[in-house]
Formats: C-alpha cells, structure tokens, sequence
C-alpha cells in the first residue's frame, strides 16, 4: 500500500520586527501602493474604530490592511459570529495576514478592492456593515479610485460606514459624490499625520 503524503506544512509564522522590516522594505519597492513608510499608530487606530458600533457588525470589509496592523484590532473588536473579508495586492502581506491570523472569521483576499461586490457575492455575503480603507486613493488611477468607492457604497447596508484614512484629500470628492454624509477628523500622532473620514449613505 502505498504511503499517505504528508499535509502540507502551513505559512511560518512572521514576528512583529519582521512586519515592520516587511512594510518598510514595501515602502521603498512600492510607495505609490503604501504611502508611509511605517504601519498605522495605535492612536491612529484607536480614533478610526471608535466611531463604528462592532457590537452590530457582522460583515467588515477591510482594502490594503498591509501587514495586519488596524486588522488585529478590528478583529479584537468583532462580534465573534462577524466576518472580516480584506483586499491585498501584495502576496508578501498576504503571506503575512495568512500566517500571522489563524482566526476563521478573517478572509483574505489576494486582490483588488474595487472587486468587493463580486468578493463578497461568491462568499454569499449580502451588504457589509463596516468598510475600513488605508488604501492610497491619491496615488491611483481618478477612475479606480471612483470605482472602489462607488462599489463601497453599494456594498454597505443602509446603515453601513466607510471609514477612510489618508494623507491627502484627493479622495474627497468621490466621497462626497457617493455618500451623503462625509465627516473629517484629524489625527496628529501618526507618521505622517493622516486624515480621516467617515462616510454614510
């Protein structure tokens, strides 16, 4: 009889330093996909959550979570019956977000968020409570840019959020286009400082 191949070994493990060794050495490969050169700050993270109500979210969609950083702390915020789905395009912070969270509420996705509607459509999803972008919208395309905002706001539950968070205000009118409430803050403590805004249908 013959033997019984072994199951494949799963993704090592990958160490905070690494992560931020991996988002740096991105950083410097791809800054047009990034935009900083280091993961988000803990204050930066604590302002954006804060705003949506996680004890009713059961579908969040998260676009360029990188190396995992505001995902982590989406998920420590999740109802545990909540499902995360995120888009990366790079297969180096897939590796990263596979490995490093074995929670099965996550889904990544390897592609792109102007794919959401489908994404989730193949998964039996319908509407997303939550969407969460650190993707930079000033560095892409006007009409990908249009395009993954107009599908978020197509995916999101009539009382869904899009929160974004960014270094410039180049995404501004399309938010303000799709959505008929745009609300902007502030947060100093991030490098670099960075904006936020809160969309609602």
């Amino acid at each position: 009889m013959s033997a019984v191949p072994p199951p494949p070994a799963a993704p090592a493990p990958v160490s905070a330093p690494t992560h931020r060794a991996l988002f740096a050495k991105n950083f410097f490969r791809h800054p047009r996909m990034l935009g900083s050169i280091v993961p988000s700050s803990r204050f930066l993270i604590r302002r954006l959550l804060d705003e949506a109500d996680w004890s009713r979210a059961r579908t969040v969609v998260e676009y360029g979570p990188g190396v995992g950083t505001i995902t982590r702390a989406i998920l420590d915020r999740m109802r545990p019956d909540a499902r995360l789905v995120v888009f990366e395009t790079n297969p180096d912070f897939v590796h990263v977000l596979r490995s490093t969270f074995p929670d099965p509420r996550l889904d990544v996705v390897e592609g792109s968020a102007a794919d959401v509607e489908e994404a989730l459509a193949v998964r039996g999803i319908v509407g997303a409570d939550v969407a969460v972008s650190g993707i930079p919208f000033s560095t892409m395309p006007p009409a990908v840019r249009t395009s993954i905002v107009s599908a978020t706001c197509r995916v999101l539950r009539p009382d869904g959020t899009f929160m974004v968070y960014q270094f410039s205000l180049a995404v501004l009118p399309d938010l303000k286009r799709a959505f008929s409430v745009v609300r902007r803050r502030f947060e100093p403590l991030n490098v670099p400082p960075v904006l936020l805004f809160y969309c609602t249908r």
